[in-house]
């Protein structure tokens, strides 16, 4: 009898052979994406009709922090299962807020783009062993090839996950936990028990070494938490039976449920970039080629995994082997905002916008994120008065208007909202002074600019 696994790639590989040749690139909706020129960088495996091997088509892009001289880690930001998220994963690296995060780490920033067919199923890439493990690792040494840092094939990773990305980034763990620094998992964690509801997925084994990760379940209320939305009701339970797991060991593994959503991604990366910043900034070591720091045992902290207020460990009155665990103060105050109303404070403006350009009537820059909040717009002023926004209004369905516009896994959306502005009502012929000045989602305003240069004279 042909196992489910077996039988679905059979079906694939089949479908792949019936193909025409000139089938084989990419089609619709994965046909739209990005240039990839420096700092930008991608490569791209067809699918493999091999037994073991990645079913699918992949397309990797990986984006390298200006002037970094040798990185020391990769974060890479997984999508979901089915077609809207998988396409969603083409703009992951363009995001400039998770750009914030990995150049503070001096860490590439990588996004998968698995190209799935709408109704096939997704345990044939989410699940490393059926080939996208292989796949990662090789796009690795070809995009280190790529982009002068051969070292990114021996670098330790950051995972995030969403759903059957969370699925992938918990399985790599237990495949490599050596290699990753921290995992923070959106609505899906892999199996590490047999399901017998669910006899399509294979259960991965705990080793020990995964018990010294730092891992953080992340899923919406309305997953089988308070709201048992028949979709997505399953969620929690899963995530649960995971926490109780790896926890029940001494696993470094912690519960944060956002307060409003439901399977979209919501505000979760306003706690995902600073669990993952503090993580990094105690396990990545100065230079690369060494093992990761362990964490830290002082200084954490443990809460309720679905309560709401979080104490140090060592005033801990409960089980700590069934608590939440965070990894400092810190992470625990903001951990502590987020499952209440998930709008964690923010007091550090953003860096302000550089090398602001004039020419004619339209005003360009350049930006970058603020690490905690991210952008959310830009500020245009001409002769020290406001003149617009850019853009006039910031979109986002599932949480904090960005600038870059968000989609359901937490990706920038196409096109990029470009850093242009045009003045219609300049004065012809009268000289003005225009500065840019960046605001972050927490409302915080970086200071002016320099005034913008006007091109030289032809």
């Amino acid at each position: 009898m042909i196992s489910s696994r077996a039988h679905s790639i059979w079906t694939v590989s089949v479908l792949l052979l019936a193909l025409p040749a000139d089938l084989s690139a990419q089609k619709p909706p994965y046909d739209v994406f990005p240039p990839a020129d420096p700092p930008y960088y991608r490569v791209r495996y067809e699918a493999s009709a091999k037994m073991g091997e990645l079913p699918f088509a992949v397309n990797y892009t990986v984006w390298v922090p200006k002037g970094v001289k040798a990185l020391r880690g990769v974060i890479v930001h997984q999508h979901g299962c089915g077609e809207g998220s998988c396409k969603s994963g083409l703009t992951g690296a363009f995001d400039l807020h998770w750009q914030a995060l990995a150049r503070k780490h001096d860490c590439a920033l990588l996004s998968p783009a698995y190209e799935q067919p709408e109704k096939a199923d997704c345990q044939l890439w989410c699940d490393p062993r059926n080939g996208s493990d292989a796949a990662f690792r090789k796009c690795l040494i070809d995009l280190g090839a790529k982009s002068g840092h051969p070292e990114l094939s021996e670098v330790p990773w950051a995972l995030w996950g969403h759903s059957g990305g969370g699925h992938w980034a918990g399985g790599m763990v237990m495949l490599h936990p050596e290699r990753v620094a921290a995992a923070w998992l959106r609505s899906g964690v892999p199996l590490l028990k047999p399901d017998p509801t669910r006899t399509g997925i294979k259960a991965h084994t705990l080793p020990e070494a995964a018990l010294k990760v730092p891992l953080m379940c992340n899923l919406g209320t309305k997953e089988g938490v308070t709201v048992k939305d028949p979709r997505f009701a399953s969620v929690w339970p899963a995530n649960e039976t995971f926490f109780n797991e790896v926890r029940g060991k001494g696993g470094l593994i912690g519960v944060a449920v956002d307060p409003l959503s439901s399977h979209d991604c919501g505000n979760q990366r306003y706690l995902a970039i600073p669990w993952l910043d503090a993580c990094l900034s105690a396990r990545l070591l100065k230079q690369a080629g060494k093992p990761l720091n362990a964490m830290p045992t002082e200084g954490v902290w443990l809460a309720p995994p679905t309560g709401s207020e979080a104490t140090p460990a060592a005033k801990f009155t409960g089980d700590p082997l069934k608590a939440a665990w965070l990894p400092n103060e810190s992470i625990a105050r903001a951990w502590a905002q987020y499952v209440k109303d998930s709008a964690v404070t923010d007091r550090t403006p953003p860096p302000p916008p550089t090398n602001v350009r004039r020419n004619g009537n339209e005003i360009t820059w350049d930006g970058e994120a603020d690490l905690e909040s991210g952008l959310a717009a830009f500020v245009i002023e001409r002769d020290g008065k406001v003149i617009g926004t850019v853009p006039e209004q910031g979109k986002n369905p599932f949480g904090r208007p960005v600038f870059q516009n968000l989609q359901y896994s937490d990706t920038p959306t196409q096109p990029f909202v470009p850093m242009k502005f045009t003045d219609t009502k300049a004065e012809a012929g009268k000289k003005h002074v225009y500065r840019v000045i960046a605001v972050n989602t927490a409302g915080l305003k970086s200071k002016p600019s320099e005034q913008a240069a006007t091109p030289p004279a032809p």
